[in-house]
């Protein structure tokens, strides 16, 4: 057993300081306190550098204790630009041709789950950073044009930049070294300024606690850390560089033209008045404040490096850096020891490292997130209460909602909030190096200041109350499996226990909310799918009426299905849960009956025409249209399906005897067990939405190159729509939706979403996983064509595993060296300094595989560890 193991096994709070402060804190839903809810420009990067947060900060590579009251991260200044590089600049959503979109180059290398040892890299370009011809050009193109990136500026033109490592390594629960290596990757000299600086979140000025801690110079290189929740801290710096010191504090005159209260005489961006300004007067000559940095001037020779040293630990540490560089080294033997662990059976070099970054990127994307909606509401009571509008506005249902807590995020800058979904989709990766974190994320949302009094699950920050898919119970069953196979026993049964019954509320927050007519047919939103149908699905029809949705229904089906599983698993060792079983059992034939048009309301969703499902459009005049759209949302009823084991059902008598007469006594139903008197594999039953001729004719369109086949992995909207768009004519306008390989072409749902073409992991992950659990009921017998007109048939295993190949080669280089992510860039193909370092996008093209959206979400695409991992059935 590792080291690293060793520390998630011990009591110690290893995890109290990790990577947890954000990107961006700026223009989040938490900081806008506007009458119209527009928190793109009511705080701003401009801004940032001046405003004094509410609800947390943010930094550059950054780290922070976990209830983010210490904060920790580097800042540069290259002489030339305009602004101290205190965080990380990007495009707000009205902003991007595409929506938001962080503008700089960063990649998370390497991290472990304590955080004993990290290391991110930051490239900052030596000429003045190009912000206005960023944001210019954005602006000048359309949804049509491509993104205009960092790249394209010539930032990185002749090697001009430094490569910027970022590393930590923990000596102790609460001692972190901090190695900066600055490298010239340039042929001339270049100068910069680093400075590692440290700052209290601000807790004091809202009315609640006026305490307020204290960052002091006690010698040289030394500051003290007076903090009552954090006793007995110093920052060290090695070298003896200048201390610069001001106070988290709003600068009003700046942002208002209004005076600073009368205590406050040095405000946040006081470095920044200091260094790039000129502004002696910004800093405390006292040496003191809230904020604190460490001055050093670099001058770095073409082609080489210099190391900066720092730490955070205990005070009146004679010798600080005595041992710094053993224990550094002995940190990264230890991670590479942990992770050899994890990978001892993936031979591929290239293939350990897409893995071990794309884990480093779950591990760094862990965040504070600081989120009380009814205080946010009626403002702070040393504040002006906030406008009417604002009170009654965004999130005003949710007024429970008290988040103070490490969450994973689904991208740090773009998406620095939680989202339900993904949330579970990270728990998979995540659960392969850190699975009681996992856990805990899982619980997390099924809290009572998460979930909604009447059951819902908080979607998102930007509108709390909107519908993710229900995925919540696929991703605890899963972790719990993952769980009980490490370690070799029953697993964790409270665990499973307890999200069940907090789920068992979410479900008929379901039932009762999103069955308009109790047919069991349901209707959900956007279901996360962002513009993929013909309407904003989420918003009122424009002509009245509503959408029967076939991936609404699916979910639903699948949830029923997994909570079945999960009372199944209970009721091996409690017979109490056999009823829930039957429960989930019963209620999963209702939606099956409704879905497949056997049910008494000859409700039916297939078409049999283009065996396919289609959402259905009901109009108020009783009329009822198919959406004729091959995306996604006709393929996800192959997600719904389960296979039960004779052992698994011989363990659960009742639910066992109550099954078998349902389907005795209801031929209707059991018209809907795919071949329940015939036991397949190994006496194996199968619950699914699909018989096998639907099966078999949905893979045929899935599996078809000319559709949704992509060399990448299956696209989310078939590629016959670039031929053939989709066109609904009502009578007042024409609605239509064509195949997108790239970025969305439409604001129908807004910011960057697209699922009218591109390849996303989360659909193609249950993809897989329903091709497996289908060939674990019917065995090799069961052959399918593949791809589709190929002449060649082969089983849905070996489907699932090519399916796992197109999705995985996106990162591993190919004959050529290639990566298919990179696209046509070829710095990042090529250079020595960009080829090995890996971004996980949110989505991918459709055509060429290129990563386009949020450029650093290693969120749900993190799930490509998993898919790394050696296979199994």
């Amino acid at each position: 057993m590792s080291a690293e193991h060793e520390r998630l096994r011990e009591v110690a709070p290893w995890r109290t300081f990790g990577p947890y402060l954000a990107e961006r804190q700026w223009g989040t839903v938490r900081e806008d306190y506007s009458a119209g809810g527009d928190p793109w420009r009511f705080t701003t990067h401009e801004e940032a550098r001046s405003y004094a947060y509410r609800w947390g900060e943010e930094g550059l590579g950054g780290l922070c204790d976990d209830q983010q009251l210490l904060c920790f991260a580097p800042a540069f200044w290259n002489g030339e630009d305009h602004i101290l590089k205190e965080r990380l600049f990007g495009l707000s959503g009205p902003e991007g041709n595409h929506g938001e979109d962080v503008k700089e180059a960063y990649y998370y290398l390497d991290n472990t789950p304590t955080h004993s040892y990290m290391r991110m890299l930051y490239k900052y370009p030596q000429q003045k950073f190009p912000y206005d011809a960023l944001v210019a050009k954005n602006a000048a193109r359309t949804r049509l044009d491509p993104e205009f990136e960092l790249g394209d500026t010539g930032a990185f033109l002749d090697n001009r930049y430094f490569d910027v490592f970022i590393e930590y390594a923990k000596a102790g629960p609460q001692d972190v070294l901090i190695r900066l290596s600055v490298h010239n990757r340039g042929a001339q000299a270049a100068p910069l300024h680093v400075l590692p600086t440290a700052w209290f979140r601000n807790t004091w000025s809202w009315g609640d606690d006026a305490y307020e801690p204290t960052l002091r110079a006690t010698g040289p290189g030394r500051i003290a850390v007076g903090h009552r929740a954090l006793p007995g801290l110093a920052l060290y710096a090695d070298g003896d560089p200048e201390l610069l010191f001001c106070d988290n504090e709003t600068n009003s005159p700046r942002l208002h033209g209004a005076p600073a209260p009368p205590a406050v005489k040095f405000f946040k961006d006081g470095l920044h008045e200091h260094l790039v300004e000129g502004n002696a007067g910004a800093v405390n000559p006292d040496r003191s404040g809230t904020k604190a940095a460490a001055h050093y001037v670099l001058s770095v020779a073409p082609g080489e490096g210099q190391t900066l040293r720092l730490r955070l630990g205990p005070d009146g540490l004679a010798a600080p850096f005595a041992d710094f560089d053993a224990l550094f080294a002995l940190r990264q033997q230890e991670a590479d020891a942990f992770y050899a662990d994890l990978q001892h059976d993936l031979p591929d070099a290239d293939a350990r490292n897409v893995q071990r970054q794309a884990l480093a990127g779950m591990l760094w994307s862990k965040q504070f997130y600081y989120y009380d909606v009814a205080r946010w509401l009626d403002g702070d009571p040393n504040r002006p209460a906030p406008s009417e509008e604002h009170q009654q506005g965004r999130n005003a249902a949710w007024r429970h909602l008290r988040n103070m807590d490490i969450v994973s995020m689904p991208d740090n800058w773009e998406y620095p909030w939680y989202a339900a979904w993904d949330l579970a989709f990270h728990a998979i990766p995540l659960a392969l190096v850190d699975v009681e974190f996992a856990k805990d994320q899982l619980r997390l949302l099924c809290e009572d200041r998460y979930m909604h009094p009447n059951g819902q699950l908080p979607a998102y920050e930007w509108q709390l109350g909107d519908v993710n898919p229900p995925v919540h119970a696929w991703a605890t069953f899963r972790v719990f499996k993952m769980d009980q196979k490490q370690r070799g026993d029953d697993g964790d049964v409270a665990f499973l226990q307890t999200v069940f019954h907090r789920l068992l509320l979410n479900f008929t927050w379901w039932v009762n909310r999103k069955d308009t007519n109790g047919h069991n047919i349901f209707e959900g939103g956007f279901l996360g799918l962002d513009n993929i149908g013909v309407f904003d699905r989420s918003a009122p029809l424009p002509f009245g009426g509503y959408i029967e949705q076939a991936d609404g229904t699916a979910w639903m089906a699948l949830y029923a299905l997994n909570l079945m599983r999960m009372a199944l698993e209970l009721a091996q060792t409690n017979p109490v849960y056999e009823d829930m079983a039957c429960k989930f059992f019963e209620h999963f034939l209702g939606i099956a009956q409704a879905m497949t048009g056997y049910g008494p309301q000859d409700i039916d969703m297939w078409d049999e025409e283009d065996e396919f499902y289609y959402d259905v459009l009901n109009t108020p005049d009783k009329g009822r249209t198919p959406l004729k759209v091959r995306s996604m949302v006709g393929l996800i009823p192959i997600f719904a399906v389960e296979v039960l084991d004779d052992e698994l059902l011989q363990n659960a008598p009742h639910f066992l005897a109550r099954m078998t007469w349902t389907l005795a006594n209801r031929a209707d139903l059991a018209a809907l067990v795919s071949r329940w008197q015939e036991p397949g594999q190994g006496t194996r039953h199968l619950l699914s939405l699909l018989r096998g001729h639907r099966l078999k004719a949905l893979l045929r369109r899935m599996l078809n190159e000319a559709e949704f086949l992509s060399d990448h992995g299956v696209r989310a909207l078939s590629k016959y729509h670039l031929d053939h768009p989709y066109v609904f004519r009502s009578a007042e306008k024409s609605f239509t939706v064509g195949y997108e390989p790239g970025e969305s072409t439409t604001s129908l749902y807004g910011g960057n979403s697209n699922w009218r073409g591109p390849v996303w992991f989360p659909v193609n992950y249950l993809l897989i996983e329903g091709l497996q659990r289908f060939h674990h009921y019917y065995g090799d017998d069961f052959k399918v064509e593949y791809p589709t007109g190929s002449g060649q048939y082969t089983t849905l295993l070996d489907i699932a595993h090519q399916l796992i190949d197109r999705l995985t080669k996106l990162f591993l280089r190919d004959a050529s060296g290639h990566r298919p992510c990179f696209g046509t860039d070829m710095q990042q193909q090529t250079d020595p300094h960009f080829k090995d370092y890996l971004l996980f996008h949110e989505y991918f093209h459709g055509d060429t595989g290129q990563g386009l959206g949020a450029g650093h979400q290693t969120g749900w695409t993190g799930l490509v560890a998993k898919l790394l991992q050696p296979r199994t059935e």
